[in-house]
């Protein structure tokens, strides 16, 4: 394809240094498949660009003020969720890396290799593929690790057996009156489970629970 006939990922770009926005403007709009559309100072003014619509990605600084990129993150990915995300750090910091994940990132750049790392990030992103540099790989297969020799349950596993179970149901669009009855429980225990669940996942109701359920292989979509 032609480069002039690429379609343009539409990029909000949210840093609160203007100088380090311009730079990183001057590096995307440099690509023919790459446009930063909508600017925000802070991770409010952020989420409010996106809600604007016409947005594909936000590359989202994770420092920033009255609400850091990773609140910002978690905010879009819950209202707009086909937007995706990437966040930016000064920090090679394992925790914030896993936070950036919780909140919806596709990936974490490191400023400081941005020059080298974003475009490619913000492509990965687009393809639905998640961005590690070599130090968040590294962290996450500590991490894996950590949790075998503990003898804990892998993250995709966080549900015991029976939340399992009552997530399947609750895809398959049962009540809470019938999973209580095929379970054996009663209606109030089902609700406890499910409020649980809910709070375990981060999650805020039935559809998200389904697409959980998809994603786990529960059930078939």
């Amino acid at each position: 394809m032609n480069p002039v006939d690429t379609p343009k990922t539409r990029i909000l770009l949210a840093d609160d240094h203007a100088l380090v926005r311009h730079g990183l403007r001057l590096i995307l709009d440099a690509e023919p498949d790459l446009m930063v559309v909508a600017e925000a100072a802070d991770g409010a003014e952020a989420v409010e660009a996106a809600s604007a619509g016409d947005v594909d990605l936000a590359v989202l600084d994770i420092a920033m003020p009255r609400m850091t990129g990773i609140q910002a993150a978690r905010e879009i990915s819950r209202r707009f969720p086909g937007i995706r995300i990437l966040i930016l750090s000064m920090y090679d910091n394992e925790q914030y890396f896993f936070e950036s994940l919780k909140a919806g990132a596709s990936g974490y750049v490191l400023k400081s290799v941005a020059d080298r790392d974003l475009l490619e990030a913000c492509r990965a992103a687009m393809r639905g593929e998640p961005f590690l540099y070599p130090g968040a790989i590294t962290a996450l297969i500590r991490d894996y690790l950590q949790r075998v020799r503990r003898g804990e349950r892998v993250p995709e596993s966080i549900l015991t057996p029976r939340e399992e179970e009552i997530v399947k149901l609750i895809a398959e669009g049962n009540s809470a009156k019938e999973i209580a009855e095929t379970l054996v429980i009663s209606v109030k225990t089902v609700d406890r489970h499910r409020a649980n669940i809910l709070q375990k996942l981060g999650m805020r109701d039935r559809l998200d629970l389904t697409r959980y359920a998809i994603r786990a292989g529960l059930v078939e979509p």
